[in-house]
């Protein structure tokens, strides 16, 4: 499936909307508990985690030691992070900046 598929583009659209509504932490909870089961948020929060780890050079038997992903969900992560879109890259950036912000104040 592609994410630009015409029939599909509507219900990314509408979900992507929904979740830039979201202002807390505390309302991505809410949302995400109500529209994901609780596997497949472990498995979207893992991702995300393993993603952070390859961009700060950690060896795949350091990332499976701590996040407990297999070596074969570490190299779609990576793989991603090489050839996809630059969406871990540019939430990464974005929180980084956020930090930086928040230190500042």
């Amino acid at each position: 499936m592609n994410i630009n598929d015409k029939n599909k583009s509507k219900d990314f659209e509408f979900l992507f909307n929904a979740v830039l509504t979201l202002e807390t932490a505390e309302d991505c909870y809410s949302f995400f508990e109500d529209l994901c089961t609780m596997q497949e948020l472990i498995s979207i929060a893992q991702r995300l985690r393993v993603a952070k780890l390859l961009t700060e050079k950690k060896i795949y038997n350091d990332i499976v030691k701590d996040t407990g992903a297999s070596t074969a969900t570490i190299s779609r992560v990576n793989r991603t992070l090489n050839y996809g879109n630059g969406g871990y890259t540019l939430a990464f950036d974005r929180m980084e900046k956020n930090e930086d912000k928040a230190s500042e104040e």
